[in-house]
């Protein structure tokens, strides 16, 4: 699930970009309203996070503006907690409102909360072959026998499942898991696929995780 983040706050804004990306999201960051505006109409997201109180253009009137556009589903966070300021955000278009401080987890649920009312087309659980993925409770399985990966091999076997039959490179990759550009020499996914295809592939019959050399890895059936 791809996310914007609209916050200045520095602690908070990486705060999220962590927490979030820890939970398997993908997640882009604006530190602005004018570059969170932007990046809001140009990108694909499938929720967006935005404060209020931002330099450039404030939360109410990037939303204003992309309501112009686009229906994304968006959360307002705000250290305002009068009822008229969450009228006001839910009056220009917002889907959701969280007051600061807030519990991360809360956040996350509405997320997904947003996603699944918004009519999100990526589906709770993937299945290809035998192997079961589920991207709300963040586990796997393979012939009904749990997967047990870390949180990173859980990032990447989402986005290989995501886009299963989809060839994706290094490159790409990289910048879906890892949220980095990296040079072609650089080992970072190599190394990760290679473990992952140790838990995913290594007791079955059936392999999955298949390399294309010069190109990259597809996660795909070939038995079909």
């Amino acid at each position: 699930m791809r996310v914007l983040i609209i916050e200045d706050e520095a602690k908070t804004a990486d705060y999220l970009h962590r927490g979030l990306s820890e939970q398997g999201f993908t997640v882009d960051l604006a530190r602005d309203g004018i570059d969170g505006l932007h990046m809001a109409l140009e990108g694909d997201y499938a929720v967006i996070v935005l404060d209020v109180m931002l330099p450039g253009l404030d939360g109410y009137g990037v939303l204003r503006a992309l309501r112009a556009r686009k229906q994304t589903p968006v959360i307002m966070l705000t250290a305002r907690e009068r009822v008229e300021d969450r009228i006001h955000g839910l009056r220009e278009g917002a889907d959701d409102y969280l007051g600061k401080p807030f519990s991360f987890l809360e956040l996350v649920a509405r997320l997904q909360a947003l996603t699944r009312r918004g009519g999100a087309h990526e589906p709770v659980q993937i299945q290809v072959a035998d192997l079961w993925v589920d991207l709300i409770s963040r586990k796997a399985s393979r012939a009904g026998q749990r997967l047990e990966l870390t949180a990173k091999e859980f990032s990447l076997l989402s986005v290989l499942a995501r886009r299963h039959g989809e060839i994706l490179s290094k490159t790409a990759i990289a910048e879906l898991v890892w949220d980095i550009n990296f040079d072609s020499d650089a080992n970072v996914v190599e190394v990760a696929i290679k473990r992952l295809r140790a838990k995913l592939d290594g007791p079955f019959e059936t392999k999955l995780l298949h390399t294309i050399r010069g190109m990259g890895y597809v996660l795909e059936n070939r038995a079909d």
